[in-house]
């Protein structure tokens, strides 16, 4: 712990010197020891002189962040600056994004440099040479050493944090969950030493898009922990591929893969395993990866912020840096995903609209027929959205930066197309993509008990009565001789506008829905499934929250509206 107010470290809560509370938040910055040849984390706040821990040197300022250069990545660097392929091997590497600092120096490798190189031809100039770590296994070492009470003081403040937010739930209610990355790797290790029990369940979400390395280690993991509960959460029913072919491929503001293919597959297995019930997850998550972040509070489980509303969330590792995990990870001697050797310094999605120039670098070389494969895919849906150079498109990252439906069918199933009712008041009938049915009357449970026998049999009208007094509010008829409309009338309500916007993002869901399984996340109650192409309103589960038709959760009623909308 941190006052900032006395500039003194302390493991207590409250600062012994001037009784202010203390923050976890340890503020560091990266010195790097030229005797040593290793970086040293110094607090920035600390008023001791810039001397190495471990020699006694004077030490100078080096960065922010950075994170261990292994052999494999000193390979393809040497490579990539036509150098002899071992002229890293006994330096000192360390890198922040695509700057790297060798023996202390810093050397920007620009992106352009990535997008311009020949993949193949490097590939092939490292394929068959084997990485040398006599003298990266020293560096560690000495690094470890240099850097021990900055690991000590992160591991109590980690190990007390988890203890503290464990506390009131019980052990089989507690969960870890694992992307299979450097940050859950080390929180699982602190969930289970901290509880000493082995036995906790961890998620793994297999977004069917892993790197090969993610899969071949979460296999391992699983093997070398044999007495922890280990579930695959993934999504079955879906094809990615098809997705992106229906509804475009995720871009940065347009990340529909999260829901579809992580969030609402975890969400599923939740909600199987803990009906009716309060869970902790411990994720890794920190407040450096993003702005976004950086908001968050270290425990949450506030409905505006987590993505499932069963959980409560608590990030043991959310004030850490890349290099804090790295020492965790170095000095505890933790099996991790190999892509890290390679030179990632983020394991996601290969698909991922957020990978930069670097990361499609790497993949260019580690996973050559799936990088193609998703390049072709790209210019392939350029073309069919009418971009005049769909190769240009794609190649200068543009594709990333979509927004909405544009050129895409699908963008019309979004668009609610209705007229008033010339008949009768409060009325309006919305036009179908498909025809009506059973599964949209069960679209209307979140207002209030479906009510068919109130209903006129003649017009096959379903009434909806208020959950409170049974007073009927909506009424639900087929229009038309096709099929392809729907009559919503509602009643006895003091603001009819609302209640039919309402019933409008229904309407919306059910011609829209794309399985993306963001409103099973959403649902606390665990009462919103999506199975094969039906969506089902548990009614025995349902408390009528109207969550699931709020814009504050859900914009437009349906989360296509944001995907799918059209300028």
């Amino acid at each position: 712990m941190w006052c900032k107010n006395c500039n003194l470290e302390t493991n207590n809560s409250i600062c012994p010197v001037c009784g202010e509370k203390t923050s976890s938040d340890f503020p560091a910055e990266i010195f790097w020891c030229e005797n040593c040849a290793v970086p040293i984390i110094k607090n920035s706040s600390s008023n001791e002189k810039e001397l190495c821990p471990l020699c006694g040197e004077k030490i100078k300022y080096l960065a922010t962040d950075v994170r261990p250069v292994f052999p494999e990545e000193k390979l393809l660097l040497a490579a990539l600056l036509d150098k002899d392929l071992q002229f890293f091997a006994n330096r000192s590497v360390w890198a922040s994004g695509s700057r790297y600092f060798i023996d202390g120096k810093s050397l920007l490798v620009s992106a352009k440099k990535f997008a311009e190189t020949n993949a193949d031809s490097i590939a092939e100039k490292i394929s068959n040479v084997k990485p040398n770590y006599t003298a990266f296994n020293e560096t560690v070492s000495r690094f470890v050493r240099a850097n021990q009470f900055r690991l000590l003081a992160l591991k109590d403040e980690a190990f007390s944090f988890v203890k503290d937010a464990a506390k009131n739930f019980p052990d089989e209610n507690i969960i870890v969950s694992f992307s299979g990355g450097k940050d859950s790797t080390v929180v699982a290790d602190i969930v289970a030493k901290a509880l000493s029990n082995p036995n906790t369940v961890h998620i793994f979400g297999n977004t069917t898009l892993e790197f090969p390395s993610t899969i071949e280690y979460a296999d391992r993991y699983r093997k070398n922990h044999p007495d922890a509960i280990f579930f695959v959460a993934e999504n079955t029913e879906q094809n990615f591929f098809k997705v992106c072919e229906d509804i475009g491929p995720p871009a940065r503001m347009l990340r529909w893969c999260c829901s579809m293919f992580k969030t609402g597959p975890i969400a599923e297995v939740i909600n199987s395993t803990y009906p009716n019930r309060r869970v902790l997850t411990f994720y890794g998550i920190r407040k450096s990866e993003s702005v976004t972040r950086s908001k968050y509070n270290r425990v949450e489980d506030s409905a505006d912020t987590i993505k499932i509303r069963r959980q409560t969330v608590a990030a043991p590792i959310f004030f850490w840096k890349d290099i804090d995990v790295w020492l965790y990870i170095l000095a505890e001697g933790l099996d991790f995903n190999a892509a890290y050797r390679l030179g990632y310094d983020r394991v996601g999605c290969r698909c991922c609209p957020n990978n930069n120039q670097r990361a499609q670098f790497l993949s260019r070389i580690h996973m050559p027929n799936e990088s193609k494969a998703w390049r072709n895919f790209l210019v392939d849906f350029a073309k069919k959205i009418g971009k005049a150079d769909p190769e240009v498109y794609v190649d200068s990252g543009k594709w990333k930066a979509r927004q909405g439906g544009n050129g895409l069918a699908s963008a019309e199933d979004v668009k609610l197309k209705f007229t008033n009712c010339t008949t009768e008041e409060h009325a309006k009938i919305y036009r179908l993509v498909k025809p009506f049915s059973e599964e949209l009357i069960g679209m209307f449970v979140p207002f209030g008990k479906i009510a068919p026998e109130f209903g006129r049999k003649i017009l096959h009208e379903t009434i909806i009565v208020d959950f409170k007094n049974f007073v009927p509010i909506i009424s639900i008829a087929p229009f038309g001789s096709d099929g392809y409309a729907v009559k919503i009338k509602t009643m006895n309500v003091a603001s009819h506008a609302d209640l039919q916007r309402m019933a409008g993002y229904q309407i919306r869901k059910f011609n829209a829905c794309r399985r993306c399984l963001k409103c099973e996340s959403l649902c606390r109650m665990g009462a919103i499934s999506v199975r094969g192409e039906k969506y089902f309103i548990d009614p025995a589960k349902c408390v009528h929250c109207k969550m699931c038709v709020s814009p504050k959760y859900l914009e437009g009623g349906c989360m296509m509206e944001k995907y799918l909308r059209t300028k």
